[in-house]
């Protein structure tokens, strides 16, 4: 049979394992896109195929490694304490945090040396690592008997008859994601105490397969702490958990307690504003694509407004330059996230101006036209601040004509902390594709595909206009809402599989389905018409024409 790999052509005269058609004593290449499928180096060839070798530039393949790193983490642990618990979660400065119990005394740093030197023996042991089929009973038995409860409870939701596991050394577990063939592949990896367990750093393919230096960052830790509270207090936090929510009719009351935390932190952050709001004149709000910046903005402009304050809200995309100006990407196309594609002059001129009491003419970008018109002056009232949000709010790059003490910038993000079960964390970024894919289909008329293959695009540009300006906030704003992804499941199965087989965002696709099957489904009429989740599910009260 013939094949293409990595664009070079063979004849293969038998069926064989992708392995066995490369030399890679280096471990260079990870997995393959075989047919626009993702693959582990194990899979046997059959028929004619195209086969792409991947490394870990790609992003599937970090998921890979950083799937197979939780595993052979887990297999050291339970080799030096077998009574220890270990649950992962998505943490700060993109790395996992593994919390540690059961150990009967806390984790120290002993513990860690000892955790850390099984996981190093087991690497250079090079453990072969083999994915096996079983049954569900079987599955549930084995889960039974060592104890892994969270691993017996999803298996409920499981539609398919029979589960896979994989096995190294004797130690079995699925880790919901593909694995490398081997525990020799892990060489780049840092761990470190992070109480009240650990971090976990892996490489990042948006740093070209390198691991991202580790920073700590105060503010989000203490968000993601709140979070990760909450997920434990209100039994939340897994899918099994939130299913049993659903199935006990308890989701209308939850959804409403979800949105009271929203309410709250709302109350907490007009209080802030509210203390010193004879010293501010900015409020800013910036955060990633899909945090629901628009709805809270706007929830924020009536907090403020039933204390008496009344924000000046003023569009950054009126500010744009012709494109002819704008900055050009490494392709040469105009790049509009950059900083440099807005009239920075003319924003400050119009900032400084308003605050200092003149009256201004705000101008109004046509972007079919590319130009630009002015509207009727308008000045400040006394302690009226002015409300911006976009990529750039918190870069004090874009408002250096205001003081930094008279600027309050707050962070906007879905900071959620959802597992599949104790050891499969659900990506943040993930749960943002996932509204930002039924968004663009409600309101953009823009197909799962197209928000797919814009989505790398979207990611390189908040790492590099929003990430490194994030710690600047004064106030994180924690966007996620526990129940969101039993409606969001409804509305993106269904576009994600109209992406085609053949398509290379297919992967993806597939990747996203398999975990949002498993969760039940709650209505959307329960959705309050001023949540955050109706930015992407539709009737929005913020997005609604006032026919009263």
């Amino acid at each position: 049979m013939k094949i293409i790999l990595n664009g070079v052509e063979k004849t293969i005269d038998k069926p064989c394992r992708i392995a066995d058609l490369i030399e890679d004593k280096d471990y260079h290449y990870m997995a393959a896109n075989v047919n626009n499928r993702l693959r582990e180096l194990d899979y046997i060839i059959k028929d004619s195929s195209e086969i792409q070798l991947l490394d870990l530039k790609n992003a599937d393949v970090c998921r890979i490694y950083q799937s197979t790193l939780r595993y052979v983490i887990l297999m050291a642990t339970k080799n030096v304490f077998p009574n220890a618990k270990i649950i992962f979660n998505y943490s700060v400065s993109r790395s996992i945090f593994a919390s540690v119990s059961q150990l009967g005394h806390p984790f120290l740093q002993e513990d860690l040396n000892q955790i850390l030197w099984e996981v190093n023996r087991i690497i250079e042991q090079d453990y072969p690592i083999k994915r096996y089929s079983i049954t569900k009973e079987e599955a549930y038995q084995y889960y039974q008997s060592i104890g892994c409860l969270d691993k017996v409870k999803i298996l409920k939701y499981r539609k398919e008859d029979t589960v896979h596991t994989y096995e190294c050394n004797g130690y079995k577990n699925y880790m919901f994601g593909y694995m490398l063939r081997s525990t020799g592949y892990l060489k780049k990896f840092n761990i470190k105490l992070y109480s009240p367990g650990f971090i976990v750093s892996y490489p990042r393919s948006e740093c070209g397969g390198e691991i991202p230096n580790f920073q700590e960052e105060r503010v989000f830790r203490a968000s993601l702490k709140d979070a990760n509270r909450w997920a434990d207090t209100s039994r939340s936090g897994s899918i099994s958990q939130m299913n049993e929510i659903v199935e006990t009719n308890r989701a209308l009351e939850f959804i409403n307690i979800c949105e009271a935390r929203h309410n709250r932190q709302l109350a907490d952050l007009g209080n802030k504003i509210m203390e010193n709001i004879d010293n501010i004149h900015l409020i800013a709000v910036a955060g990633p694509s899909s945090s629901g910046k628009t709805t809270f903005t706007n929830r924020l402009r009536i907090e403020l407004k039933s204390r008496g304050i009344d924000p000046l809200m003023i569009s950054i995309d009126n500010f744009y330059n012709d494109p002819q100006f704008a900055p050009r990407d490494k392709d040469g196309n105009p790049d509009f996230e950059h900083i440099d594609s807005l009239d920075r002059t003319l924003f400050n001129e119009v900032l400084y101006k308003l605050i200092q009491g003149e009256s201004v003419s705000l101008p109004v970008y046509d972007f079919k036209t590319r130009t630009r018109h002015f509207e009727t002056p308008i000045r400040l009232h006394h302690h009226q601040p002015i409300l911006i949000e976009g990529i750039h709010a918190l870069n004090d790059d874009l408002t250096p004509s205001i003081a930094t003490e008279e600027k309050f910038k707050i962070y906007i993000a879905p900071l959620a902390q959802y597992r599949i079960d104790d050891h499969n964390p659900i990506s943040i970024s993930d749960i943002r594709l996932i509204r930002r894919i039924v968004r663009d289909h409600q309101y953009r008329n823009t197909n799962c595909e197209k928000t797919l293959a814009t989505w790398q695009s979207v990611r390189n540009g908040e790492f590099k206009w929003i990430y490194p300006f994030q710690n600047n906030a004064d106030f994180v704003f924690n966007s996620e809402l526990s129940y969101e992804l039993c409606v969001m499941q409804k509305h993106a199965i269904p576009l994600l599989k109209e992406v085609p087989s053949d398509s290379p965002n297919f992967i993806t696709a597939n990747r996203l389905v398999k975990f949002l099957k498993y969760f039940k489904s709650i209505s959307d009429k329960w959705i309050p018409c001023n949540s955050i989740l109706r930015e992407f599910i539709g009737d929005s009260i913020f997005y609604t024409e006032d026919t009263i």
